[in-house]
């Protein structure tokens, strides 16, 4: 046999590429989100919409009238409580196109295009703050909107004429609506 070396084998770990580490992270992140948000408590899962309000309030009236007898105190209190609901979504404040700020894009090849929108939507009273070009695909004339502002996007659409309201996104500014243009308004 040959002289022994004294040296040590290689030894050491391999460590996982940062991928697999971030993947890794990722799904631990994903577990606890999961577990601390999967509560059992079933009020959390109870959703009562507006209209499932307005049905009850309107089915509980018909149903004492129904009956003939006259109701109770407990009974009047109960009846009372649905229909105050539903008067509170009724009364919302009406949109205030001044203050709500709005652009204009034209994404079509029909030069001036939102210029010509803007001012339409500056006659009605909505505050156009740009009017320029827009780069992309857009399937039909669309009024995007930041969640906040749903209702003006509605009403925006309704006075454009224009029947695509979507959400907006990356790149849309969130503190305004973004119309944009693929062709000429009905």
């Amino acid at each position: 046999m040959g002289p022994r070396s004294h040296e040590a084998p290689d030894r050491g770990a391999v460590l996982p590429t940062p991928v697999l580490l971030l993947s890794l992270a990722a799904l631990v992140l994903a577990g606890v989100a999961w577990v601390t948000t999967s509560g059992s408590d079933e009020a959390e899962r109870e959703i009562t919409t507006a209209s499932d309000a307005s049905i009850s309030a309107t089915a509980d009236p018909s149903a004492s009238a129904s009956d003939g007898s006259s109701a109770g105190a407990g009974e009047e209190s109960e009846a009372a409580e649905p229909s105050e609901e539903p008067s509170a979504t009724r009364t919302r404040k009406p949109v205030n196109r001044s203050k709500t700020y709005v652009e204009v894009y034209n994404n079509s090849s029909i030069s001036g295009l939102a210029g010509e929108v803007a001012t339409s939507a500056t006659d009605v009273g909505w505050n156009v703050v740009g009017a320029d070009n827009w780069y992309g695909t857009i399937p039909a004339n669309t009024v995007y909107y930041p969640a906040r502002l749903q209702r003006e996007a509605k009403l925006l659409a309704r006075d454009l004429g224009i029947d695509r309201v979507v959400t907006a996104s990356d790149p849309m500014k969130m503190d305004r609506l973004t119309v944009i243009l693929t062709g000429e308004l009905d």
